[in-house]
């Protein structure tokens, strides 16, 4: 897969990063991957099976934590969680992180932190 991204700025760094991330990462049956997706406001995190281009589980602040009160690192915890019982139920225990292109730091590092400790081996 090649993907050519032209001109400067935050966007156009963030989609570099996440074309070069996904050469290495894919997600399978046996190991699916977790992605995050970062907006100013929310979190978004979703269990993709590559193989089938389905995504087999999700989770948000938009949807499941609408009204949450707390910081948006404590709500990006709260995703890694949702995402792990999630992923439990649906027998999903070992899953690839994707952080997107984003820095393994402050709300992504949250989401990694409470789907392990949610009971899922990144």
């Amino acid at each position: 897969m090649t993907v050519r991204i032209f001109g400067k700025g935050k966007k156009v760094a963030l989609q570099r990063r996440h074309a070069r991330l996904r050469k290495r990462i894919a997600g399978t049956p046996e190991r699916p991957r977790l992605v995050v997706t970062r907006s100013n406001r929310h979190m978004v995190a979703q269990v993709v099976d590559d193989t089938k281009g389905i995504t087999l589980v999700s989770a948000s602040t938009i949807a499941d934590l609408a009204g949450f009160e707390g910081t948006k690192v404590e709500a990006s915890r709260k995703v890694g969680e949702l995402i792990a019982q999630k992923a439990k139920d649906a027998g999903i225990t070992k899953v690839v992180f994707d952080r997107g292109g984003n820095k393994y730091h402050g709300r992504v590092a949250a989401v990694a932190e409470g789907a392990r400790e949610g009971g899922l081996e990144l």
